[in-house]
């Protein structure tokens, strides 16, 4: 089998990450909605923040999230041109 030039350490720790519905969903809505802060999300998704606190943080330690400060509120992004690549092909 051939070896490819890609980071596997990186790629298996996106998909790790990708692979919980909930965070697979917040990564999705966020790679179309460009930020949001957590207080959004929760509301959105009617689960409670400290939940969602904890799947942004395996999401931003798989470097699948950004996040910004805006005054008191902290903002997540999707910036990883490797995941918004995955997550287009869920269009397909």
């Amino acid at each position: 089998m051939k070896a490819f030039d890609i980071n596997t350490d990186e790629y298996c720790a996106i998909f790790k990450a990708l692979a919980h519905p909930t965070r697979l969903i917040i990564a999705y809505n966020l790679m179309h909605k460009k930020e949001c802060n957590v207080t959004k999300m929760s509301e959105c998704l009617n689960i409670a923040q400290p939940t969602v606190s904890q799947h942004l943080s395996i999401l931003k330690n798989a470097k699948v999230l950004t996040s910004h400060r805006i005054g008191n509120q902290i903002c997540y992004r999707v910036e990883n041109p490797k995941v918004i690549k995955i997550l287009k092909q869920l269009l397909v």
